[in-house]
C-alpha cells in the first residue's frame, strides 16, 4: 500500500521564489500532493501560486505557527513534508529523507542546514547555535539545527502535537514536543542554498530572537516545573541566608537584632523559597499527567 505525502508550504511575500519550491518538490516526490498556504501576502504569490500544479490556501492569522497549525488541522496524509516557500531547501533529498523516516521507523526527521557566511546571516548562525544548545541541555537532544523548517513527520506525530505558537517558534515547538514525549527522531545533514538576490528572510534576528528566547523558557517552564521552580527555590535559599546570615552574626555579637528590616526581608525570601519548592512538587505532578495524556493520544493515532 502506497503512503499518501503532503508537502506543506507556509508562504509570505514570496513571489520570487514560490514557483521553483513548488516546481523542485513536485519534480523530486511527483506523487505527493502539494499545498501552499498563503499568509496575508502583500505581494504576488498567492496569484504566482495559483498558476501552478497544487493546492493553494490562505490562512488570515499571521505567523507562521498559525499557518502550520491550520495546516496541521486541515490536510490528512500518512507523511508530511514541512518547507519553506524560500526555495533554499534542498527537494532533491526528500525522497531520502522519507526513505530513512519508514525504514527507520520516526516520527520525525530534521533536514539540518549546512550553512556558510554567504548562505546565512551570521546573526542567524549564532543565535541557532545558542538556542539549540539550550534546547539540548535541557531537553537532552542532540539536534544542532532546532530552527530547520525542512521535516519529514508522520502522521501520528502532526496530529498529536497541540501547535501553541504562533510565529517562528513553531520548529522549537515541534523538536520540544518530540523530546518531551521520547519519540524517534533524527537530524540529516541537507543542502542550503542562497535565497534569490530579490528575496528577503522574514526572520527578524533580534525582535523574533527574543519571542523564540522567551517561548524556550515558557517550554522549559511548562516540560519541567520541577527544574524551573526548584532553581528559584535555591536562589532564594541563598537571598535569606545571604541577608540572614549578617542578621545572626550581629545577634551573636550583640544579643540584639538592629537591623530588624534586613530580618524580615531574609524571613520573608525564605518564605519564598519554600512556596517555590511547593510549587514545583504540584506542577511536575500535574505536568507529568498532562505528559501520559499527550502519550495516550499519540498511541492511539494511527
Amino acid at each position: 500500500m502506497s503512503k499518501k505525502i503532503a508537502i506543506l508550504i507556509p508562504c509570505y511575500n514570496e513571489e520570487h521564489s514560490i514557483e521553483d519550491t513548488v516546481l523542485s518538490f513536485s519534480k523530486a516526490l511527483p506523487e505527493a500532493k502539494i499545498y501552499v498556504y498563503d499568509n496575508n501576502s502583500t505581494d504576488r504569490t498567492l496569484e504566482i501560486a495559483k498558476t501552478l500544479s497544487c493546492e493553494v490556501r490562505t490562512e488570515t492569522q499571521q505567523g507562521k505557527g498559525a499557518v502550520v497549525r491550520r495546516m496541521f488541522a486541515d490536510i490528512e496524509a500518512d507523511i508530511y513534508v514541512l518547507v519553506d516557500g524560500d526555495n533554499t531547501y534542498d527537494a532533491s533529498i526528500a525522497p531520502q529523507l522519507i526513505d530513512k523516516l519508514l525504514s527507520d521507523n520516526l516520527d520525525m526527521v530534521v533536514g539540518a542546514r549546512t550553512r556558510s557566511s554567504e548562505t546565512y546571516p551570521r546573526g542567524h548562525i549564532l543565535g541557532n547555535k545558542v538556542f539549540s544548545k539550550i534546547v539540548s541541555v535541557f531537553f537532552n537532544s542532540s539536534i544542532n539545527d532546532v530552527f530547520s523548517g525542512y521535516r519529514i513527520m508522520t502522521r501520528r506525530f502532526v496530529k498529536s502535537l497541540p501547535v501553541m505558537s504562533n510565529g517562528f517558534e513553531i520548529e522549537t515547538e515541534m523538536t520540544v514536543h518530540a523530546l518531551q514525549l521520547c519519540l524517534p527522531i533524527k537530524e540529516i545533514e541537507t543542502n542550503y542554498f542562497m535565497r534569490k538576490e530579490n528575496s528577503k528572510s522574514k526572520l527578524n534576528t533580534y525582535r523574533d530572537g527574543f519571542k523564540i528566547l522567551r517561548f524556550i523558557f515558557f517550554l522549559i517552564r511548562e516540560q519541567k516545573p520541577m527544574l524551573f521552580f526548584s532553581f528559584l527555590s535555591l536562589c532564594c535559599v541563598f537571598l535569606s541566608l545571604w541577608f540572614g546570615g549578617v542578621v545572626i552574626w550581629d545577634f551573636w555579637l550583640t544579643g540584639q537584632v538592629s537591623k530588624l528590616p534586613t530580618a524580615v526581608l531574609s524571613s520573608g525570601i525564605g518564605i519564598l523559597a519554600i512556596l517555590f519548592f511547593a510549587m514545583a512538587l504540584i506542577l511536575d505532578s500535574i505536568s507529568n499527567g498532562r505528559k501520559e495524556v499527550k502519550k495516550l493520544h499519540y498511541l492511539n493515532l494511527k
